[in-house]
């Protein structure tokens, strides 16, 4: 596959896991080196989510969430928490991991992941 296939591939799952309007957005910075980024951020994180192999979209999902939680970035967390609808993580998966990121990442890693998840519900059941 060439790199302007693989960066397609890699955009169009970045859009099926997040959804247009967040990417639309996350992309209209018309300077250069804005899209410049944007594309080297879905060539490589969103590249290795379309290379297909062992793991599905729903293991990747996790995978991520797990990771983020475990770095604290519960910006990222909060967004990956938000698509699992898409990803095909259930509610019951994220509640029995936050145990997980409890046990190997720390307590305060799984309290602020938690807090992350309650809003992400509390503003899916508004909308």
């Amino acid at each position: 596959m060439e790199d302007n296939d693989q960066l397609r591939a890699a955009y169009a799952l970045r859009r099926a896991v997040l959804g247009d309007e967040y990417v639309d957005a996350a992309t209209a910075d018309p300077d250069p080196h804005a899209i410049e980024f944007q594309d080297y951020l879905t060539g490589n994180a969103w590249g290795v989510w379309a290379r297909g192999g062992a793991l599905s979209v729903r293991d990747r999902s996790l995978l991520v969430l797990a990771m983020t939680a475990a770095l604290g970035r519960m910006d990222e967390f909060s967004i990956h928490a938000g698509t699992t609808s898409r990803t095909g993580v259930t509610d019951d998966e994220i509640d029995e991991l936050m145990f997980q990121i409890a046990a190997y990442c720390g307590m305060p890693a799984a309290v602020a992941a938690r807090r992350a998840v309650k809003a992400v519900r509390a503003a899916r059941s508004e909308g």
